[in-house]
C-alpha cells in the first residue's frame, strides 16, 4: 500500500467538518455536490450538539460513527484508523512490533511460552518454550477469568512488566522483569527441507519491507538451486507491501516480465515488471493458496501461474485485487480508501464482485476481456480469485476433534506430559501407551470420548500430540514444521513436482496450440529447442 497526502478535496472536507456551523452557513459555499453534501452532514452534527439529551463527543460521533459507516457503505477495505491503529498499521509495514517476543499459549488460569525470538526481551530475560507464567504485575492468573487474563495481556506488552515464571522441572517461580522495544517479525515463518525428495518448503505469512530479502536469505540457506523444487506456501497470507510481491517475484522470474498492472479513476495506469535481481532461482515451483490467500500474495501467485513459471494448487483464493492507499490525517489518525483496481499479466481481474458495495461490478478484465491465458496459451479463470491448476481439498476435522483443539486439550496434556516424563527427545512418536495416557487425561478433564471417532482419528491424535509436545520442548518453529510435514494438503502438493512440466503443458482449447512451442518451429534460439523439448 502507498502512503500519499491527502487530496484537497478532503482535506477541505475535513476541515468543513471542524468548523462551527454558524461559520459554515454565513458563507456563500460552492455549489459542488461535494460541498453540498458536507453542508448537510455539518448542519445535523449542529443540530446534534446543540439539542441531543447528553453533551456529544465529537471524535466518537465523527470519526467512530458518521466516517467508519460511510466507508462501510463503499467496499470492505476502506477503513479510517485511530491514533492507536495507525502506529500499529505503520508498524506492520515496516515489519515491527511493540512488545516482548514471546508467542503464548493461553487458556482459563494458565499461560504458557511456546517461542521467543532471539535478541527479544523475552529471550535475553532466559524465557523460552515451556515456561509458564504464573503472575503478571501482583496479580496470579490463575485467580483471573479468561476476558480478565487477556486484557491484562493486553495492557502489558506496552509497558515494563514484572513476571512470576516457573520454568519446565521446577515448582517454585522466578521473578522476571522485562521493558518492551519495537520487534522484528518475519514474515517468512517457516522454513524446512524434505530431505528425500530434496525439496524446500517455504511459507510466508505477509508481505512487508523485509520480505523479498528474507525471502532470499531462506532459499539459499535451503540450497538455491540446488534444490530439486520449491514448494510456496502462500496459505492465510492476506498480501501488504504490493511492491515487495514485485520483487519477490523478480527473484523466481526473469526480469522486464509484467507483474500487474493498477488502474484507477484517480490514479495513473501503471505496469509493475520484474526488476534485475542479484539472485535469479529457477528450480520447479509448486505455489500452495487457499481461501484466505488475498493481495499482494494472489497477485504474486498469478504472475508465476501466467508465465508458467509455478503449479498452483490448493484451493480457490480469496479474490482480492483492489489496492487502498493509506493517507495520514491530522492528529495521528489514517484513511485506507480504495483507489484503483489490480489486473495480472493477462490483464484479467483477480477482485470478486462483491453485491451491495461500490464493487459489485468491478471489471473482470483490461477492456472488458472475459478470456485470459497463460504465456503458453494455457486457459485461465476469470471471475474473481485464483482457481488452483491442482484442487487440492483440506482437511477435515469432525466435531470432537475440532472440540478439543477449542479446548486446548493437546495443549494441555503435552504440558502434563513432559512433566511426567522429562527425558523426551526429538525422536518421540506417539505410540499406544501416549494414547492411552492421552484419553485417561481426557476422562479426567471430564471429556467424553466417543469410540467412533477415536478409531478414525488415531493418526490425528497422534499428529496433534507431537506437535503440542515439539512446541513445548523445542519451541514453536519445530512445532509448526511437524505439523506441516502432516499436512494432507502439503503431502498431495509434493506428489505434484514430478507432474509439472505435463500440467503446464495443457490442456489448451480445441484449435489452439502452445505458444512457445509454435514460436520454437519458427525460431531455433526458442527456450523449447534450447532445452531439448519435444515439438
Amino acid at each position: 500500500m502507498n502512503t500519499r497526502r491527502l487530496r484537497n478535496g478532503l482535506i477541505f472536507l475535513a476541515g468543513l467538518l471542524l468548523l462551527p456551523p454558524t461559520f459554515v452557513f454565513s458563507q456563500s459555499a460552492p455549489n459542488d455536490p461535494v460541498t453540498q453534501e458536507s453542508l448537510k452532514f455539518a448542519k445535523i452534527y449542529g443540530l446534534l450538539e446543540e439539542h441531543y439529551a447528553v453533551p456529544v463527543d465529537p471524535d466518537h460521533a465523527i470519526f467512530d460513527g458518521a466516517i467508519r459507516q460511510m466507508l462501510s457503505t463503499l467496499d470492505p477495505f476502506s477503513a479510517f484508523f485511530d491514533r492507536q491503529q495507525f502506529e500499529q498499521l505503520q508498524a506492520q509495514t515496516r515489519g515491527e512490533q511493540l512488545g516482548f517476543g514471546s508467542i503464548l499459549y493461553v487458556t482459563p488460569g494458565k499461560v504458557l511460552v511456546l517461542q521467543t525470538a532471539e535478541g527479544s526481551p523475552s529471550w535475553r530475560a532466559g524465557l523460552g518454550p515451556g515456561d509458564q507464567i504464573v503472575e503478571i504485575n501482583g496479580e496470579r492468573v490463575d485467580r483471573l477469568g479468561f476476558q480478565d487474563l487477556i486484557a491484562l495481556l493486553q495492557r502489558s506488552r506496552s509497558r515494563p512488566v514484572q513476571l512470576g515464571v516457573i520454568h519446565p522441572g521446577k515448582v517454585v517461580p522466578q521473578d522476571v522483569r522485562l521493558v518492551p522495544k519495537e520487534i522484528e517479525l518475519p514474515t517468512v515463518d517457516n522454513v524446512f527441507e524434505f530431505r528425500e525428495q530434496q525439496i524446500g518448503y517455504l511459507h510466508i505469512s505477509g508481505f512487508d519491507a523485509k520480505t523479498a530479502q528474507e525471502v532470499q536469505k531462506a532459499i539459499e540457506k535451503l540450497g538455491g538451486n540446488r534444490l530439486k523444487g520449491l514448494l510456496l506456501d502462500l496459505r492465510n497470507n492476506h498480501g501488504g507491501v504490493v511492491a515487495t510481491a514485485v520483487d519477490v517475484a523478480s527473484q523466481l522470474l526473469g526480469p522486464g516480465l509484467p507483474v500487474l498492472t493498477m488502474r484507477g479513476r484517480g490514479v495513473p495506469e501503471k505496469t509493475y515488471s520484474t526488476v534485475p535481481s542479484k539472485v535469479h532461482f529457477d528450480m520447479p515451483l509448486v505455489v500452495l493458496v487457499n481461501g484466505e490467500t488475498a493481495s499482494a500474495a494472489e497477485l504474486l501467485t498469478a504472475a508465476l501461474e501466467e508465465h508458467d513459471r509455478a503449479v498452483i494448487a490448493g484451493e480457490d483464493s480469496y479474490g482480492k485485487g483492489v489496492v487502498e492507499n493509506v493517507m495520514p490525517l491530522s492528529d495521528g489518525t489514517g484513511l485506507a480508501l480504495t483507489v484503483a483496481q489490480y489486473f495480472t499479466p493477462s490483464g484479467r481481474s483477480i477482485q470478486r464482485k462483491l453485491p451491495g458495495t461500490a464493487l459489485a461490478d468491478a471489471e473482470s478484465g483490461i477492456g472488458k476481456s472475459t478470456h485470459f491465458h497463460t504465456d503458453d496459451g494455457r486457459p485461465l479463470s476469470a471471475g474473481g480469485g485464483i482457481t488452483p491448476d491442482v484442487p487440492i481439498p483440506p482437511r477435515r476435522l469432525d466435531p470432537w476433534v475440532e472440540f478439543l483443539n477449542q479446548r486446548g486439550a493437546f495443549t494441555d496434556f503435552a504440558s502434563q506430559y513432559l512433566t511426567y516424563h522429562p527425558g523426551v527427545n526429538k525422536s518421540f512418536e506417539p505410540d499406544k501407551d501416549v494414547l492411552s495416557e492421552f484419553r485417561s487425561f481426557l476422562s479426567n478433564q471430564q471429556i467424553r470420548v466417543p469410540l467412533e471417532y477415536w478409531v478414525q482419528d488415531q493418526d490425528y491424535l497422534k499428529l496433534r500430540i507431537k506437535v503440542e509436545v515439539f512446541n513445548l520442548l523445542f519451541g514453536l518453529t519445530a512445532g509448526n514444521e511437524v505439523d506441516i510435514r502432516g499436512d494432507p494438503q502439503v503431502q498431495k502438493a509434493l506428489e505434484i513436482f514430478p507432474r509439472i512440466a505435463e500440467i503446464l503443458k495443457g490442456p489448451l482449447p480445441e484449435g489452439t496450440k502452445h505458444v512457445k512451442e509454435a514460436a520454437g518451429r519458427n525460431n531455433q534460439n526458442s527456450i523449447l529447442l534450447r532445452a531439448g523439448g519435444r515439438q
